[in-house]
């Protein structure tokens, strides 16, 4: 008897932990067209990451391959004017699916490690035009608001601001393009 009364409080114990705490992923915007996605992409604002931490402006260019693979090159403009520069290459995380992908960028470490170090890269909003788009990973650690031009007027900033939120990210502490 002891030993069922213990196994059973094992079993709720265990199926309260199952799926307990866990947010849903963020809604996505289904599809992207890659080709209409392609060229150069500014950031508006961002929620902090170790690898932005000296950047003031940023702008992204993606070319799509002949392989259906986008090439990813960053660029950031640090306080001192200086601009650093990283590539990479973005697929897709499930055939077929363009608007979850792994983005992996080639350096000494994502060449030992390639598995370790390719990050979450999910179009959660875009509009139609292909003007503005929200990115972000899926346990909403990362955020990035881009736009086509570096500026834009306040109405698209609430907008953005407002389909981040209702994805259940804290854009309280976003940085914004200086």
């Amino acid at each position: 008897m002891r030993a069922s009364v213990a196994l059973l409080c094992l079993m709720m114990l265990l199926s309260g932990c199952v799926g307990g705490g866990r947010e849903r992923p963020p809604e996505t915007v289904g599809e992207v067209n890659l080709e209409r996605y392609q060229g150069t992409w500014y950031e508006l604002a961002r929620l902090p990451m170790f690898f932005q931490r000296d950047c003031l402006r940023s702008e992204a260019h993606y070319q799509l391959k002949d392989d259906g693979h986008v090439a990813v090159t960053n660029r950031c403009e640090t306080e001192d004017g200086e601009w650093q520069e990283a590539k990479g290459e973005a697929v897709p995380q499930e055939a077929g699916r363009t608007d979850r992908l792994w983005v992996r960028f080639d350096n000494w470490f994502s060449r030992l490690f390639p598995d370790l170090t390719k990050g979450h890269y999910w179009v959660l909003y875009l509009d139609e035009g292909y003007n503005t788009a929200l990115v972000g990973s899926p346990d909403r650690k990362y955020l990035w608001l881009l736009a086509r031009d570096a500026e834009v007027d306040q109405a698209t900033r609430e907008r953005l601001l407002s389909e981040a939120e209702r994805r259940g990210y804290d854009t309280s502490e976003l940085i914004w393009r200086r």
